[in-house]
């Protein structure tokens, strides 16, 4: 089923840990860790495990950007396999909510980004059609999308011969949420044409002509839904079995199921309006009432209403606080337990599946108890962790620091991959004194000791990062070493997207000596100018001075042969000690490989990619574009713009919100996002 299509062959110990996941997965063992350092190809690595046990997989990895990039890896492994990319498909969200201080009611406000919501149906769609499946997912797809047995039962096969008329078909696309739109033919609409009726399936860039003569389908034909030309690359083989169309929407309700559902919601009405009545809350109350009658309307009239993911519990016939259904049930109503689940930086992505059903349900409950929604919304959530957890027959945790929990659950089936084909070790380790009160030590506090050792690479060429406790100390440290003739910047999560990427270019280009950082320095920065990691208070326990942490902050100075990291601290915590035995260990272990194998380490190389900063931003690659426009919409002071500007740049960064999403360049789109949020608050205020 699995075709993995590759330039390399598995090479350092990537055989054997390849080798040893295989086997714990044919064992039925549920949970196996990856501990792969970074640069050692652990994405490799998970094609191969895909490849070799030949079952459907969901990877769940702990933000949109990184599973684009996992997706697009994945892509290009298996051309030919069913791989799909599942996260939330909202460019702008601004959930439900409501401020009792101020008595302020936030409506939910969503743009969906319709490429990525037809990534979502293509992944649904290729689950339930197909066995060779990848589903690259984001922590979203513990979020309730509904039933899947009913989903199911929506498929619409056609087929050559069928005794159906065109309305009898266009009936139940309706069902299924299809739009007729004759003048405007796009994804998830249908139209009519003489005898023909042409669909546009929700989840594919194909359009599908059905033919009748009378009460029966004489032909079907795939074309290009934008030149209206015949084709014969569509998704689904024409053939005698014909084609089958799934629903446009996650989640449905058909007439049936609503009847079966509005006695029961409409009892619950009236005992929570009372309820409300018999507390004193008579508006509250009448809110309830009138917003719960609306929905019911809407449902009865149209199948569907803004919101209906609140009442799923009464169309799913579930119980009070019984789980609703997510991504992970797709995969098992379709495979049963011959599935697998890959969840990457597992150190990351475990503690934020932990925490999402916390969130959610302190902003339900006060949406339900100024009545605004029926007890109900509260099941209409991200699933706890342990029921999570009770899903999938198999986890396979991938991290260069897997946390206590992975590792406890795992066992002895702990698999290691530590070694780097580039032959690069683990950087040199030294503690030194944060604040020494000896008379002999002459070298003064940690940060007359930093500034030397900034001064010693810069001399050279190179580049240094210090990590701080709080973004203030960075900020002050930062103006510091400038009065000391430093070039020196400063990068926290205050710090705009566009602007973080700016200052780690400046870094590379060699337009300053020291980047000063928090926690930002941990993961998913490959600088390989950087040569020393200095790291302040090394000694104060905490999350950002962990073993998980401090391993990950050591690590930003192995993309270089003269790698060094200092800690400054005048004690040595546990985590210190086991952080530092850690990485003596994984240096030891490439220096023996590179022993053996005659491997001549080397630094490495990677271009400075180039941004465009001119032109119009329309049809351009955004790599982080900053175009002279949108740079300068970047920038805005929303509080001087007249109202008609104000409307004028809304619009722009709307259209570019909607593109960079689609491009899946998701960093971009959040800094676009969040200047759109500046923009449409002051349109409030004004």
């Amino acid at each position: 089923m699995f075709t993995l299509k590759s330039a390399y062959q598995p090479t350092g110990d990537q055989p054997q840990a390849i080798s040893s996941l295989v086997d714990g997965v044919k064992r039925g063992v549920k949970d196996q860790v990856l501990l792969g350092v970074t640069g050692s190809g652990k994405t490799y690595t998970m094609a191969n495990v895909i490849r070799d046990t030949n079952l459907p997989t969901l990877i769940i990895s702990h933000n949109k950007t990184l599973a684009a990039q996992l997706y697009q890896e994945m892509r290009d492994f298996f051309p030919d396999a069913g791989v799909s990319y599942f996260v939330s498909y909202y460019d702008f969200y601004q959930p439900e909510a409501y401020v009792p201080s101020s008595d302020t009611y936030i409506e939910k406000e969503a743009d969906i980004n319709d490429k990525i919501d037809k990534l979502r149906l293509q992944a649904t769609t290729n689950i339930m059609t197909r066995k060779d499946v990848i589903v690259v997912a984001s922590v979203s797809c513990i979020y309730n999308i509904g039933d899947p047995k009913e989903y199911n039962k929506y498929e619409l096969p056609i087929f050559k011969g069928l005794e159906s008329s065109w309305s009898q078909i266009a009936e139940k696309l309706v069902a299924m949420q299809y739009e007729r739109s004759e003048y405007e033919f796009r994804r998830g609409t249908f139209r009519v044409r003489g005898m023909d009726l042409d669909i546009y399936p929700a989840y594919e860039d194909i359009g599908y002509r059905v033919s009748f003569f009378g009460d029966h389908v004489t032909g079907i034909s795939a074309f290009d839904p934008v030149s209206g030309k015949t084709t014969n690359s569509a998704p689904q083989a024409i053939g005698k079995a014909g084609i089958v169309i799934y629903p446009a929407k996650h989640y449905l309700l058909d007439r049936e199921r609503f009847l079966g559902a509005e006695g029961a919601i409409r009892a619950d009405l009236e005992r929570e309006y009372k309820a409300l009545q018999g507390k004193g809350k008579v508006v509250e109350a009448q809110r309830l009432l009138q917003r719960t009658n609306y929905d019911l309307e809407a449902m009865k009239e149209l199948g569907y209403v803004n919101g209906i993911e609140n009442y799923s519990r009464y169309f799913d016939g579930r119980v009070p606080g019984e789980r609703p259904f997510c991504l992970p049930d797709y995969f098992r109503e379709a495979y049963g337990d011959n599935w697998l689940t890959i969840i990457d930086e597992s150190h990351m992505t475990i503690p934020q599946i932990r925490g999402m059903y916390h969130g959610d349900q302190a902003r339900k409950r006060t949406l339900i108890d100024y009545g605004f929604r029926l007890e109900s919304a509260i099941d209409n959530r991200p699933l706890k962790f342990d029921e999570f957890y009770g899903i999938p027959p198999r986890f396979i945790y991938v991290s260069a620091t897997p946390d206590s929990w992975e590792l406890e659950q795992a066992g002895k089936n702990v698999i290691e991959q530590l070694v780097r084909p580039t032959g690069i070790i683990d950087p040199k380790i030294e503690i030194r004194p944060a604040n020494p009160t000896a008379p002999s030590d002459n070298r003064g506090g940690q940060i007359k000791d930093v500034i030397e050792e900034i001064r010693k690479r810069a001399d050279k060429g190179q580049r240094t990062l210090v990590t701080t406790l709080t973004k203030k100390t960075a900020e002050d440290l930062t103006s510091y070493l400038k009065e000391q003739g430093i070039r020196a910047s400063y990068l926290h999560s205050d710090i705009k997207t566009l602007e973080r990427t700016d200052i780690l270019d400046a870094l590379r280009k060699n337009e300053f000596d020291a980047l000063i950082g928090v926690n930002l320095l941990r993961e998913g920065l490959d600088l390989p100018e950087v040569t020393l990691v200095a790291i302040l208070d090394a000694d104060r326990e905490g999350f950002l001075r962990s073993r998980v942490s401090l391993i990950q902050t050591m690590g930003r100075a192995a993309r270089n042969i003269e790698g060094e990291v200092i800690l400054y601290a005048d004690a040595v915590t546990d985590s210190m000690s086991a952080a530092i035995e850690e990485i003596a260990r994984r240096r030891k272990y490439q220096l023996t490989y590179n022993t053996k194998h005659g491997i001549t380490p080397r630094t490495i190389e990677k271009p400075v990619r180039e941004k465009v900063v001119e032109g119009d931003a329309e049809g351009l690659p955004w790599n982080t574009i900053d175009t002279v426009e949108t740079g300068k919409a970047l920038k805005l002071d929303a509080a001087a713009l007249t109202p008609h500007d104000r409307e004028k740049w809304v619009k722009r960064l709307e259209r570019d919100m909607r593109r960079l999403a689609g491009d899946l360049n998701f960093e971009a789109a959040i800094a676009v996002r969040d200047k759109l949020r500046e923009l449409k608050e002051g349109t409030l205020q004004g």
